[in-house]
């Protein structure tokens, strides 16, 4: 027999309108409404839209800010042993990346034995990781960082090794026993089960764990993640797997902008680990890269080899002013705003940060020296606003007191990363 519906009075129905609002707006309004108007245009909120942000938003505490650290991967794949990720942990203390935010020290594919124990466990590979992981995330604990591992929302992971699909409650205990900090959930072997049924359940296993994990959904983009996974994980791949050129770069820049109103405090878009360092593009390529993920709010994981860094490397990797964008505290995703030359080549993507300041990034995308030219209706500026310039890859103030628009030449596939302060807010700190 059909349930009879069950008729509330209007005021009910009212009461539970206003909550539902004010659970949503008090996550989604503290992105911007702090923003002065005086200084913005009303397309501002239009142009850095952030509406999608907040709604039942995963509370484990973690991620406030993109996660930072290094992975092994992009530059190890299966050739990691326990010696690599301890000198690892070693070169992330020794060269100061530590100390600029790159904490964790994450484990990829490839850990662990082929099949499970006979209690159905995961067992680390006894050839490459024979103190086990539990001493390993002990030494990783012991340099003040964090350690992550890998598993697969399948029954089998990418390099099939055993999946955690069916086995969540005991992989979530086991990697809590251990002590470890952060899971990355891959994709592979998901016998054909929708992400929003497979990714779930391992959120409400590692919830009831015992130990605070930050989860990283690596589902590829697929049922695009940013419109499902805010109330699952903590940060979540909207793209394939990058690989080291430009022209993969520069696709899952533009793959991950798309989905820039649904990232905020407590969960990210993931447009996959750094590839700054491991040879496959240029110096103004790879500064492109590190510049654009640091203003799209990206988790910035590193994925080259820290214990043998060049110069140029880690200049990228270590400049401090970068760093603090991709952190800023108002935690809201810069994408692009405007775009001319062939093809729309030239490219100007901005985004908000606190005390009214923008982030804006000039990017050449072209192929050829080219003059980029940012104004004020562009970045949601009011006409008369005058801001202060600073340059954070030269570490200077260019120009103060600049109005209407800003202009400058950038070379082949370079971007240039500033920060434009409202000059009233800039003088009145003086």
């Amino acid at each position: 027999m059909a349930k009879q519906k069950q008729n509330y009075p209007d005021f009910v129905y009212f009461v539970i309108l206003l909550l539902h609002a004010h659970s949503v707006s008090a996550r989604v309004l503290p992105l911007l409404q702090s923003c002065d108007k005086s200084i913005f245009r009303s397309s501002f909120h239009t142009i850095y839209d952030t509406s999608n942000y907040g709604v039942l938003q995963l509370n484990n505490g973690l991620a406030q800010t993109p996660q930072m650290g290094w992975n092994s991967w992009n530059f190890f794949a299966c050739n990691i042993n326990e010696t690599v990720i301890k000198e690892t942990a070693d070169a992330l203390i020794s060269t100061g990346l530590a100390d600029l935010g790159y904490v964790y020290v994450n484990i990829d594919d490839c850990w662990s034995t082929v099949t499970r124990n006979l209690k159905g466990q995961l067992v680390p590979d006894p050839k490459t990781f024979p103190s086990g992981i539990k001493a390993l995330a002990d030494y990783v604990h012991g340099k003040g960082l964090k350690l992550g591992i890998y598993s697969d929302a399948g029954a089998f992971t990418c390099q099939v090794r055993p999946g955690s699909l069916f086995h969540e409650v005991d992989d979530a205990k086991t990697f809590a026993y251990w002590g470890v900090d952060y899971l990355k959930y891959d994709n592979c072997y998901n016998l054909g089960i929708p992400p929003k049924k497979r990714y779930p359940p391992m959120r409400d296993a590692l919830d009831g764990a015992g130990r605070t994990i930050f989860y990283s959904l690596c589902d590829w983009g697929v049922d695009d993640p940013a419109l499902w996974a805010g109330k699952v994980g903590n940060s979540w791949r909207t793209t394939d797997d990058i690989n080291d050129t430009w022209a993969s770069m520069t696709t899952i820049a533009d793959l991950n902008d798309k989905w820039a109103s649904y990232a905020g405090p407590g969960g990210w878009n993931d447009p996959d680990t750094l590839e700054v360092g491991n040879g496959g593009m240029t110096y103004q390529e790879y500064r492109a890269h590190i510049s654009i993920w640091a203003l799209m709010k990206a988790p910035l994981l590193i994925g080259c080899d820290v214990r043998n860094l060049t110069t140029e490397t880690f200049e990228l990797l270590s400049n401090k002013e970068v760093i603090a964008v991709n952190q800023d505290p108002l935690g809201v995703q810069g994408r692009k705003v405007y775009v001319s030359g062939k093809d729309g080549c030239l490219q100007i993507w901005a985004g908000p940060l606190s005390g009214n300041r923008l982030v804006v990034a000039l990017w050449n995308r072209c192929s050829k020296v080219a003059t980029i030219t940012a104004t004020w209706e562009a970045l949601g500026l009011e006409s008369g606003t005058h801001v202060s310039i600073r340059d954070l890859w030269q570490h200077k103030e260019i120009a103060g007191n600049v109005g209407s628009s800003f202009s400058a030449r950038v070379d082949v596939h370079d971007c240039q990363l500033y920060i434009f302060t409202p000059w009233t807010v800039a003088h009145s700190a003086l």
